[in-house]
């Protein structure tokens, strides 16, 4: 049998560094959600599409929250298109956290440094470096591919993919599989060997604001009703808590068939929690890669109150970012419930 796909044409260390490149150039556009907007970062990522005579549109969903798409043609119309996309997006960076200036776009001790470089302007730049790449050699590739660039993913999308869907759905036209970040991590199996592993589901999103109330005072005074303490510890139980491994069927699956291919004798059917953690950890780095999908989570974010420090303020006010796996999202909110101060 012999393929009818065209050959790919090998990428030069040019191309390679140019990814290198171009993720530094991303990394320098402050696109942090929801302080700043994507139209800057847009209007360049338009702009090297152009540079080699990819045509693109953009698309504003709202004043300044821009996603851009283009089409590079296949070769066998029959085939459906192939959806790669990735957000220009990032979550807010406090720069007093961080070594190296996070909109820096820095090289440092051989790292490219700086807010996105993982979450997602690495692979944005990819898919960049990768377009101009096919558009610089001639290359097309056997399905038509469908590249969009989106806004707002690091706030649910409402200005990105969602108002796309919802509002321009003709720019997916033809699109019958689709390719984002998730479940985009491999790991090593052994020298020779690593682990794709494929996501078909994303854990739900909570986000949750927790009010307490108490009685306002003098801040020299004793308070038993004070609601910054009774929030504080609120939270510290919820921060604290380690919720139960739940293994749904896909996640068990992979764990399965890391077991077989590592051949690994794993007993994932004990209900001791102690003992299903010694079983797991027998996987090594494939159970640490599947630890954010093994049960639920609940993290405090965000905490407010007071105007002054000598008053004790009779309103407390934080915020929770809950997970939960597929058909569980009952069992985290009763659970929050139940670690919450009456």
């Amino acid at each position: 049998m012999t393929s009818t796909a065209p050959a790919l044409v090998p990428a030069s260390d040019e191309a390679q560094q140019e990814v290198v490149d171009l993720c530094a150039e991303l990394i320098r556009f402050d696109t942090s959600n929801p302080t700043s907007d994507e139209r800057a970062c847009a209007d360049w990522v338009v702009a090297r599409l152009a540079d080699v005579g990819i045509a693109s549109e953009l698309v504003e969903s709202a004043p300044g929250r821009a996603n851009v798409i283009a089409r590079i043609p296949g070769t066998d119309p029959a085939r459906g298109a192939l959806l790669v996309h990735g957000h220009l997006d990032v979550v807010p960076a406090d720069a007093a956290e961080w070594q190296v200036p996070p909109f820096s776009g820095e090289i440092r001790d051989g790292y490219l440094w700086g807010r996105g470089a993982i979450d997602m302007k690495d692979t944005v730049a990819v898919m960049l470096a990768t377009a101009r790449h096919f558009a610089r050699t001639g290359t097309r590739p056997a399905r038509e591919i469908v590249l969009a660039f989106l806004a707002d993913e690091e706030a649910g999308g409402r200005f990105g993919a969602h108002w796309l869907v919802e509002h321009r759905p003709e720019l997916f036209t033809g699109v019958t599989e689709a390719i984002g970040e998730g479940g985009g991590f491999s790991y090593a199996l052994d020298d020779t060997r690593r682990l794709y592993p494929i996501e078909n589901a994303q854990r739900g999103m909570a986000w949750m604001e927790l009010t307490a109330t108490g009685r306002a005072g003098h801040g020299s005074s004793p308070n038993t009703e004070n609601a910054v303490t009774d929030l504080a510890e609120s939270l510290t139980r919820i921060g604290r808590h380690t919720f139960p491994v739940r293994l749904i069927a896909p996640v068990r699956a992979v764990l399965e068939e890391a077991a077989r291919l590592q051949g690994v004798d794993v007993d994932l059917d004990t209900e001791d929690a102690e003992d299903l953690e010694t079983e797991l950890a027998k996987l090594g780095h494939v159970a640490d890669f599947l630890q954010v999908v093994l049960r639920n989570s609940a993290n405090p974010t965000m905490f407010s109150a007071g105007y002054q420090t000598n008053v004790i303020p009779g309103r407390a006010t934080a915020r929770v970012d809950g997970r939960f796996l597929p058909g569980h999202e009952q069992e985290l909110i009763d659970t929050v419930d139940a670690l919450l101060l009456p």
